[in-house]
Order: structure tokens, then sequence, then C-alpha cells
């Protein structure tokens, strides 16, 4: 499974890591995902989705259904 929300589609970011002496190595950003169960009021049922804490706050305001219709996919799959 990738890292990835499900219903924003963030994924990792490369980024450099750079120490005091400005050696810069790669790394990888990830994002901050949770396991997050969600009322789904149309489907009449409790939805379990991989998302991000930005998503999380944005669901609040927007609502599920919303941002899946959005997103593209299908809450009867989740």
């Amino acid at each position: 499974m990738s890292r990835r929300c499900d219903l924003t589609g963030k994924k990792a970011n490369n980024a450099y890591a750079v120490s005091h002496s400005h050696r810069r190595t790669k790394k990888l950003q990830q994002p901050n995902l949770q396991w997050k169960r969600i009322w789904w009021a149309e489907g009449n049922r409790w939805v379990r989705l991989r998302i991000s804490t930005k998503a999380i706050k944005t669901l609040e305001t927007r609502g599920i259904q919303a941002m899946a219709k959005e997103a593209g996919i299908n809450l009867n799959h989740y």
C-alpha cells in the first residue's frame, strides 16, 4: 500500500536534509497520514479511510460526500 491520502492524493515529497556543515543528502518528507473512521450519512455507515491531517480539517467544513466526489472515489468500496 502506498503512502497516499485517499481524499487529497497527498504523497511524499523529495527534499534535502542539510547538516550544519551544509552537506546535503536526499530525504523524503512523508505526509501525516492517519487511519480515520468517518460517518458517511448518505450511505448510513462508517467508512475507514487513510487520510492526511489536512484532509481531516477540511472534512469538517466540506463533508465527506463532496470531498469523495472531487477525488473521484466510490465510498461503497471502503
